[in-house]
């Protein structure tokens, strides 16, 4: 071996870069890989992260729970392929490319043409490919980038519309509409997932609008409250709550009569009105609009000082009225719309229990519509507001208009009206797009479906098949999500993704959904190298029905990419078009990692899609870690520069302390961590340096022997070594096999977190216990073979602990590692070569237990010298051990005695098992528990319990 400098002076970045070159050098990763290709597989999928930005901690995070999991599972003799991954297409492509350009609207992406679209978004997907390499090959991980997936590869496309047409087969796709989120920004609908993920409290007009009932005696009209006045033009219908009482109030100033719920009475305005009210209007045109903050409230005493009470009815005797329109858009849906329906998503905690109903733009709206028969399921929905978020020539007055622009002239249309009840400003919570930060409609997209609320059951079936780490994400927030699983909108009317694969006839009458482009090509007679919008749209297929029928065209959408994300397993390995028996014989997958949002996500699409294919689980164990926020608690901002850059902290202590730092945190347990540079530092202060003082230790003494002219150090063989009479060799050999079984026990467990801790015990225990008690025999003060056994022992826990440490800590293990293989032959070029240890010999459990109390004895006996100002070198000449247990008493009397003297500075150890008789008990009451029971009985008890004697007792009658 050779020699090593002080800790002070070792670099820990430094020796990193030199294990990065000798990785490098020898082909590392390669070489594992070639060496283990004939083993047993051990699948693991690794997550397609977008490639448009730079990797942060949170991929690192994730990243480093991959590597050591994969790590540790080659090293137990598995072959695991490991290839990165690029997710491609999608909205943040496109956001890029749209801002690049300053492309506003729809039609300014058709006007540049969708082929010059498609290739700009291509150019830019694969611009932080190096950077990424450079950052995960620093962090340490090993995984193949050259041999990597996209999602636009052909061979990964062609797996998708496999996927799809398995689905299609099925009877799982229809098309239909649904109200989803939709960013006019970014002229798509979002998932739910993404339209959760900003929300600011913004201020939106909340405005009250009469409804007149037709035919009503008393010429009364429905109150409905909205804080979207731009879906009044689309109203349909108004819904109520069938289990409400309804009033029919008349204003006792304007005469007005109005019917809104009797618990909602307090929300009508109750000022006294100016004398130029028309219908019900309030005419501020004198006055400034009052602005309200939240939703309409008063007090109901108050509202009857201004209101009479004409009738009493209840919800359910509204259903069927009919009521005027505010608008005239839809007179064609007269003999079905504008009437009173009922539903109990109809509260009571905000507005005039009345809700109107815009079916196009409302997620309830639309059912309650259709359980209703106002629109009809499956037929075309008229949606009266464009991509870009402009009403259509539908709307004609606000034709052209954006929908938030066109409130305030929608208020000004409906006040002109005389319909306008009261208008005030709301403040609240409201989805924005993330990528394009625009405030979401919903919003009635067509498109096509996945039926997965017919797979509920068996999603919840194979869930449980599954093992989490923590189990409580899959018990609960992953259970929850599955339970309330809806249909899936797999399309998006973009461009820059996979085309959805199926081609319809002029008259909708003929379908074919392609499974490979062998099937495209056959039906077609074209040749297809590239599935992307702009190099298929154009194919066409000819009907079997003959030419009069026309050709068959494919439809204009493309897959959400998390439909593509989903399909990673079949996709990544170009299944079934090719790698069937690696897939066949591997499936579901051993192993993914992800963050905790991703349970929305991947983790869910994953689960949809085996599920629909082949009725099994996609995954069989999972890792969820949390969030890594910034120190202040926040979202790491690079525009607030609340955190320090990765590469920096690297620089400056190294990635295995970054590793370490963030596997001994909360956030592998999906909890989150506030990142602190100082938690760095901190495990190269406790972990690294006292590992590395313990080798360099080791080293020194190894060393010695050839200066003193002695034979060069060769460890003593293993068998020999678990013989050793001394005590502590035996206590050491014996606490290294319980690292190795506590080790093997959570790493097969998922368990990550358990790890850390557990080392640094394992760490103080080998520099303070074993080798300052040994250091005499490691010094070779007691011979030259007793010093031997000593150094061997200590070599042979130091390579087991790098070689147990190794999946965790690549960088650090290996430089050890490399030193200590110069003094065995035949010893591996790497220490990610060598085999996992298994358990030699058995552990030692009771001299484990003995040598941690004999350490407790010694700082009781020093803080007893500290009280009494006896320094330690000042001998004592007695100290007695009180102990029941008469096995720790004979070891501390007899194998451990010495260490014991030595250490204390004691002449003499006396053992005692009575524990009375240096001791005496007393008993005292335990307030806070007796006090419940007890009641008045408490004084009467607590005096018979402190007059307690050993092995009394108190018994309370009644």
């Amino acid at each position: 071996m050779e020699e090593v400098c002080e800790g002070k002076d070792f670099s820990f970045p430094k020796r990193e870069e030199e294990i990065l070159r000798l990785w490098t050098e020898i082909k590392a990763f390669e070489t594992q890989l070639e060496r283990t290709k004939d083993s047993p597989e051990y699948v693991f999928y690794d997550g397609p992260p977008f490639a448009t930005g730079l990797p942060h901690y949170g991929h690192i995070l994730a990243g480093t729970i991959k590597d050591i999991v994969t790590r540790y599972q080659s090293m137990n003799g598995f072959h695991v392929t490991r290839r990165f991954g690029w997710d491609c297409h999608g909205l943040p492509v496109e956001n890029e490319i749209d801002r690049r350009l300053n492309l506003k609207k729809r039609d300014d992406v058709l006007k540049l043409g969708i082929d010059k679209y498609n290739e700009e978004c291509r150019s830019i997907v694969t611009r932080y490919v190096e950077e990424w390499e450079k950052i995960v090959w620093r962090t340490g991980r090993w995984i193949d980038f050259k041999n990597g997936y996209k999602t636009m590869d052909l061979s990964f496309m062609e797996s998708v519309w496999w996927v799809f047409a398995q689905l299609y087969k099925k009877d799982l796709v229809y098309k239909g509409f649904k109200v989803m989120p939709y960013s006019t920004g970014c002229k798509t609908p979002l998932s739910n997932f993404e339209a959760g993920q900003e929300y600011r409290d913004v201020p939106d007009p909340e405005i009250m609008v009469t409804f007149p009932v037709i035919g009503d005696p008393h010429k009364a009209a429905f109150v409905a409250w909205t804080t979207t006045p731009w879906t009044l033009p689309s109203n349909l219908a108004l819904c109520v709550n069938a289990n409400f009482v309804y009033v029919k109030v008349r204003n006792k100033y304007s005469g007005k009569v109005y019917v809104v719920a009797e618990s909602r009475l307090s929300a009508l305005p109750s000022e006294k009105p100016k004398p130029n009210v028309a219908n019900g209007s309030i005419d501020d045109s004198k006055k400034p609009n009052p602005k309200t903050k939240g939703s309409s409230t008063g007090k109901t005493g108050d509202a009857l000082d201004h209101f009479e009470v004409l009738e009493k009815v209840s919800g359910a005797s509204l259903v069927g009225l009919k009521y005027e329109p505010l608008f005239d858009y839809f007179k064609e849906y007269s003999d079905s719309a504008f009437k009173v329906i009922a539903d109990n998503y109809v509260t009571d905690d905000s507005g005039t229990g009345i809700v109107h109903c815009a079916p196009a733009f409302g997620e309830d709206d639309y059912r309650v519509c259709i359980e209703n028969q106002v629109i009809i399921k499956g037929e075309n929905l008229i949606v009266a507001v464009d991509d870009d978020g402009c009403f259509t020539t539908k709307i004609s007055e606000f034709s052209g208009q954006y929908v938030k622009d066109a409130d305030k002239d929608i208020i000004e249309a409906i006040k002109g009206k005389g319909r306008l009840v009261k208008l005030g400003s709301f403040m609240h919570s409201y989805p924005f797009c993330p990528r394009s930060k625009t405030p979401l409609i919903y919003r009635a997209v067509p498109s096509w479906f996945i039926k997965v609320e017919t797979l509920k059951e068996k999603l919840l079936r194979n869930n449980k098949e599954t093992y989490w780490v923590p189990d409580f994400v899959k018990e609960k927030r992953f259970q929850n999500w599955l339970e309330n699983a809806r249909d899936w909108a797999v399309s998006r009317s973009r461009f820059w993704g996979t085309p959805l694969p199926i081609w319809i006839s002029e008259d909708g009458e003929e379908v074919e959904v392609m499974d490979s482009i062998e099937k495209l090509e056959k039906l077609s007679g074209v040749k297809a190298d590239d599935l992307h919008r702009h190099k298929i749209d154009h194919i066409t297929i000819p009907s079997k029905r003959g030419p009069e029928y026309g050709v068959l065209r494919r439809v204009d959408d493309v897959f959400d990419c998390w439909f593509e994300s989903g399909s990673m397993p079949y996709a990544y390995i170009h299944y079934p078009f090719e790698n069937v028996e690696l897939f066949e014989n591997n499936f579901p997958g051993h192993f993914v990692a992800e963050g905790l949002d991703q349970t929305r996500g991947w983790f869910y699409t994953l689960m949809v899609l085996s599920t629909a294919l082949f009725d099994k689980p996609a995954f069989r164990n999972l890792i969820c870690n949390g969030l890594v926020l910034a120190e202040d608690g926040k979202k790491m901002s690079k525009s607030l520069r609340n955190y320090p850059s990765p590469l920096e902290v690297i620089d400056n202590y190294g990635a295995d302390a970054l590793r370490l730092y963030i596997i001994n945190s909360p956030v592998v347990r999906a909890e989150p961590l506030r990142f602190k540079k100082e938690g760095v530092h901190g495990v190269v202060r406790d972990v690294f340096l006292p590992w590395y003082n313990a080798y360099r230790f080791l080293v020194q003494n190894a060393k010695r022997l050839e200066v003193e002219g002695l034979a060069p150090f060769i460890p003593i063989d293993q068998a020999t070594l678990q013989n050793s009479s001394n005590v502590l060799d035996q206590w050491i050999n014996s606490a290294t096999q319980s690292l190795i079984y506590f080790f093997r026990q959570e790493m097969d467990g998922y368990r990550l977190y358990t790890v850390v801790p557990y080392l640094l015990k394992f760490l103080d225990n080998l520099t303070n216990i074993y080798v300052r008690f040994n250091r005499k025999r490691l010094k070779g003060r007691t011979g030259e073979e007793d010093c031997r056994m000593a150094l061997s022992t200590l070599y042979n826990v130091l390579l087991v602990s790098c070689k147990v440490m190794a999946p965790f800590t690549p960088f650090f293990t290996e430089v050890l590692y490399q030193n200590l293989r110069k003094v065995t032959n035949g010893s591996e070029d790497s220490i990610h070569y060598c085999r996992f240890p298994q358990e030699e010999g058995k552990r030692g459990e009771r001299i484990e237990q003995s040598v941690v109390r004999m350490m407790t004895i010694i700082d009781l006996a020093r803080n007893i010298r500290e009280r009494h100002n006896k320094p330690l070198k000042a001998p004592l000449r007695e100290m007695v051990v009180v102990h029941p247990d008469a096995d720790f008493l004979d070891d501390i009397a007899g194998k451990l005695r010495e260490y014991v003297l030595e250490e204390l500075n004691v002449r003499s150890l006396v053992p005692c098992n009575d524990t009375l008789k240096y001791a005496s008990l007393r008993a005292e009451p335990d307030f806070s528990v007796l006090g419940k029971r007890l009641g008045k009985s408490m004084g009467v008890v607590a005096k018979e319990v402190k007059a307690m004697s050993q092995g009394g007792e108190v018994s309370l009658q009644g």
